[in-house]
């Protein structure tokens, strides 16, 4: 799904920026989340800019964070549904820095996130 926000959602006099417009893709549900929990992903040019760091060991704490934030605020759902495992999801959630409005978008769709694993 698709979230996109327009500037008429916002308030008058409120400092619209981009992050504000800027459309997240999110899945339907965390059991979309079909990705591998162990052994490397490989993330399309969108989502992952430079080349040298697309194929990324999940793991690896620190890439699979690296990778994480950069499906949940650049991928589509079809690249969330089939890279993101919703396991290491929930394990790894409380360590992902991403903006604000993704944190949110994300748990406001899936409480279970702000619980971790369980």
């Amino acid at each position: 799904m698709l979230v996109e926000p327009k500037i008429s959602d916002f308030p008058e006099g409120y400092r619209v920026r981009f992050r504000d417009l800027k459309p997240y893709w999110i899945v339907d549900s965390l059991d979309d989340l079909r990705g591998p929990y162990s052994g490397t992903i490989t993330l399309s040019h969108n989502v992952r800019w430079l080349g040298d760091r697309r194929d990324v060991p999940v793991d690896s704490d620190g890439s699979r964070t690296m990778a994480y934030q950069a499906l949940l605020s650049e991928g589509t759902d079809e690249e969330q549904a089939c890279l993101l495992n919703k396991k290491r999801l929930l394990e790894s959630w409380s360590q992902l820095r991403m903006d604000e409005r993704v944190r949110s978008l994300w748990e406001s769709r899936f409480p279970a996130l702000t619980m971790g694993y369980k």
